[in-house]
């Protein structure tokens, strides 16, 4: 098989969520047993965290890896999904894995996988675990795809299990309530691991304290180990003041993910630091130079990501209630004259609970991705006109790029919005900037 034939493969011979939705999730974990059990179980050769969570847990993700890199460790981190390139969501040490791998890993498991119908999501979870195991990682990070309990990735019995919070996410398969989402979340909790909760709200406290009760798993809430001194915001950095409840200890970092609601996830990074320093070596010198180069060092993209000034464009994969949020109070805190906002959804998110966070002050572009999920342009503009959002309809997010620069000012501020794949659609080679 040639790499262009492997790649066909994976996306038009299986279950494809970020394609066809609901119908591609497999939920339980049979699959992904049976897929590894023929590949000699590489799940169980390589030490690796597991995260989950409704929103920030690919932060968290690329944050800790680049940690552990910059700390000499080799360092596997899978998440999903990609944005540009399917290989994007495999890599060691921020280097993507390889077109030969995915062939040769195609074309092996072609025999079983044509016997078990695994989804998308399975076969290439599993193919990061081999690929880790065969390259020898001293650490991988693994992101869960849709959950927790019933995700492909809860194969795994990792050093630590890290949940960053709960939000209304998929809530078709998740369950109707932030408690039965919880529920599902707290799944990667492990028996006498450590556990670390990101952020709580009352509804789901309990579920995590039952949970960890029940797996004898030490719990570690991050808003009880470290708080936040101080802030300041710049289009390049966000520098965050924090201090360290128990011991007293002040630390100044320089992030260049540089979205206010990543002072969240960097709690949660420096709660999972302190009980992985019982395993790893990790050196605060190196945690403060690898948190000021996550995206060199990771490859991380459209967290709040600064591409161009003047207009100041920026890049955000928020696409529910609570990411639409953060993006909202982050547009809050900027200056600039006019505000332009790029937005396309998928049919399977509730746009009322989206739209109604909107700004009204805005020209809005409403498009679409390039995939049968995607919600259409227009009936997008339709529902945005009853929260008094207004604006034209586009094809595809470069055309209405392409428009939002015609009109901004340079004191403007556009964003491109709503979903990851309108995020991963944009093509800054064929628009003049």
């Amino acid at each position: 098989m040639t790499y262009e034939q492997s790649i066909n493969y994976l996306y038009t011979k299986l279950p494809l969520f970020s394609r066809t939705g609901a119908k591609a999730y497999k939920a339980d974990l049979k699959n992904t047993l049976t897929l590894c059990n023929y590949l000699d179980n590489p799940q169980n050769k390589i030490k690796t965290i597991h995260i989950a969570g409704t929103n920030g847990k690919g932060s968290v993700s690329h944050m800790l890896a680049a940690v552990f890199q910059q700390c000499g460790y080799k360092t596997g981190l899978y998440t999903s999904p990609h944005l540009k390139d399917f290989r994007e969501r495999i890599k060691i040490n921020g280097e993507i894995i390889s077109e030969s791998f995915v062939t040769g890993f195609v074309e092996k498991t072609m025999t079983v996988s044509e016997s078990v119908r695994p989804s998308f999501f399975e076969l290439t979870f599993v193919m990061a675990l081999d690929y880790f195991s065969k390259e020898n990682v001293e650490i991988a990070i693994i992101e869960t795809g849709l959950g927790g309990r019933l995700d492909s990735t809860n194969i795994i019995t990792p050093k630590l299990s890290i949940i960053t919070n709960i939000g209304r996410d998929h809530m078709d398969i998740l369950g109707d309530s932030l408690e039965k989402i919880a529920f599902e979340k707290a799944g990667i909790i492990k028996p006498d691991i450590n556990a670390v909760i990101g952020e709580w709200i009352p509804e789901t406290k309990n579920v995590f304290l039952n949970k960890a009760a029940e797996t004898n798993s030490p719990l570690f809430f991050a808003d009880e180990k470290y708080e936040i001194l101080s802030n300041h915001y710049d289009v390049k950095y966000l520098e965050i003041e924090t201090q360290n409840k128990d011991t007293k200890e002040v630390n100044k970092y320089h992030l260049d993910l540089n979205g206010l609601y990543q002072q969240k996830n960097l709690l949660t990074v420096l709660t999972a630091i302190e009980l992985l320093k019982h395993h790893f070596s990790l050196q605060e010198v190196n945690i403060k130079a690898a948190l000021s180069k996550v995206k060199v060092l990771t490859g991380l993209h459209g967290r709040w990501e600064v591409v161009h000034e003047k207009p100041l464009i920026v890049l955000d994969v928020a696409h529910n209630e609570d990411g639409i949020r953060q993006l909202v109070n982050q547009i809050n805190h900027s200056e600039f004259k006019e505000l332009h906002i790029i937005f396309g959804m998928v049919k399977d998110k509730d746009p009322d609970k989206v739209l109604n966070q909107l700004p009204q002050n805005a020209t809005y572009y409403f498009t679409k991705a390039n995939i049968p999920r995607a919600l259409p342009e227009e009936e997008l503009r339709q529902k945005a006109l009853q929260y008094h959002l207004a604006g034209h309809v586009f094809p595809n997010v470069n055309n209405a790029l392409k428009a939002a620069l015609r009109q901004a000012s340079l004191e403007d501020l556009i964003i491109v919005c709503g979903s990851v794949f309108i995020v991963g659609e944009v093509n800054f080679a064929k628009i003049p900037i």
